[in-house]
């Protein structure tokens, strides 16, 4: 074979991958048809058509080359298959179509699964025991047992302790924790909003086993009251107790475990401070149900009729996504007034009724922000009690992107690159860029996208 002959395959080779990499469906057709051995022949670093289609979101092309008999199964000098190209890139109809079998079914691969994230506020210490909270025998006892925890609110914020100064923000807070002594008189006021919050779940460590199979885990509560704050601080006998005057920010300085407990309470509590009028028919109302139920004093009430969500505590559903951009290596953050200087965070927005997650997160960003969005993949989500909400982590894929920002919403937004967004996370080195703390699910999102598999 001479080096002429040579130098046309290659030219034939480069033109095949070029027309599937720019989604030249005609192109690639009319190749294959002349030589039909381009199917499979490989160009930098083992990349195929069909890699690249993937990689560009060219599904007709994609769908066209499988029908051809490509290879789906080779890898590029990455060990990387279509299927996974396609996937990190946020190609989901072509990431389905290259993992069916043959006889059409979801084949699933390995590595496939999303990991498990547990955000900060979601880890749980307390056993709820919601089926205890209609049992008034039971709850009286626990709220009197001695070795029952007490947690007190003051306009939604918790007593806590802080080793060092309340203003350094590397100062260990923690929840200030009282027996049932000690808040009785608070407890037996009618004013006061108590909440049953759950038994802890890890048992003491006991000598015997007789000790073990005794010994019943503390029952937790929760108290918001509107006694003076300076008056309720002299009840803790631990030094440098205070209530945050920053939740978004205060909030954030307590440990996992009592971080999960706070989100259960202040929740809960938040509903019960919007809600003492019944909002169907304005009559008071009283708490039942370990204070997990609101229940009209009106008998006339129609909410007293059937199951009614003005009379449980409500959450309320958010969408919080990191948008990449087409090329796969940019994503997309904004910024609002209120933020420190230099520091974006993902866009978010609330979801509205009769609305999906992915309708939601598409809606949302473009409102926001103008870029429209395709393909939507739920990562993991975040309770968040500033006052009640769940935050539903996503990333988006966009497909358009330029940016036209919604003054009413943010001040600002930009596509990022991936090494500015790496330097921020992990050097702190770009003074454009600061990203939200790592307690935050826009944190978790960006360590998320980061995270991936580099070598694309």
């Amino acid at each position: 074979m001479t080096s002429l002959q040579l130098s046309a395959k290659d030219e034939m080779v480069e033109k095949f991958l070029d027309a599937a990499a720019r989604g030249d469906l005609s192109q690639v057709s009319i190749l294959l048809s002349h030589v039909p051995s381009l199917i499979n022949q490989t160009g930098y670093s083992g990349w195929t058509a069909l890699m690249l289609a993937a990689r560009n979101g060219h599904h007709h092309v994609v769908e066209a080359l499988l029908a051809y008999g490509c290879d789906k199964f080779s890898v590029n000098s990455s060990s990387q298959t279509a299927y996974d190209i396609a996937k990190f890139w946020g190609h989901r109809h072509i990431s389905n179509l290259l993992n069916r079998t043959d006889d059409g079914c979801q084949r699933v691969l390995p590595g496939s699964d999303i990991r498990q994230q547990e955000n900060y506020f979601s880890r749980e210490m307390l056993d709820r025991l919601s089926a205890k909270r209609t049992d008034k025998v039971w709850m009286e006892a626990k709220q009197i047992d001695s070795g029952s925890v007490y947690l007190l609110f003051s306009k939604l914020c918790p007593m806590v302790n802080s080793s060092q100064d309340n203003d350094d923000a590397g100062g260990e807070t923690k929840l200030c924790r009282f027996r049932y002594e000690a808040v009785k008189d608070l407890v037996q006021k009618p004013a006061t909003v108590l909440i049953f919050l759950g038994v802890e779940k890890r048992k003491k460590s006991c000598s015997s086993k007789t000790e073990e199979e005794a010994w019943e885990p503390p029952a937790w509560f929760a108290i918001n009251t509107d006694e003076d704050a300076a008056e309720l601080l002299k009840r803790c006998r631990e030094n440098n107790c205070f209530f945050p005057k920053i939740p978004n920010r205060d909030l954030l300085k307590l440990n996992e475990e009592e971080a999960g407990v706070v989100a259960q309470a202040r929740s809960v509590l938040a509903w019960h401070s919007r809600y003492s009028f019944c909002p169907t028919c304005g009559s008071s109302t009283k708490l039942e149900e370990g204070g997990y139920k609101r229940s009209c004093l009106n008998s006339d009430c129609r909410s007293l009729q059937g199951v009614h969500n003005t009379c449980y505590p409500r959450v309320d559903p958010v969408v919080i996504m990191l948008v990449i951009h087409p090329d796969g290596n940019q994503c997309l953050l904004g910024r609002k007034k209120m933020f420190p200087g230099g520091m974006f965070s993902c866009l978010a927005g609330f979801i509205e009724p009769g609305e999906t997650i992915e309708d939601a997160v598409r809606r949302e960003v473009e409102e926001e922000s103008g870029v429209k969005v395709g393909p939507v993949q739920y990562i993991s989500c975040q309770p968040w009690p500033m006052p009640s909400n769940l935050m539903i982590g996503c990333l988006a894929v966009a497909i358009s992107t330029d940016i036209r920002v919604d003054e009413n919403e943010i001040e600002e937004a930009r596509w990022f690159p991936r090494q500015q967004v790496i330097d921020s996370l992990f050097r702190g080195i770009h003074a454009a860029l600061t990203v939200p703390p790592r307690q935050t699910i826009a944190h978790q999102l960006i360590r998320h996208w980061v995270g991936m598999n580099s070598n694309l």
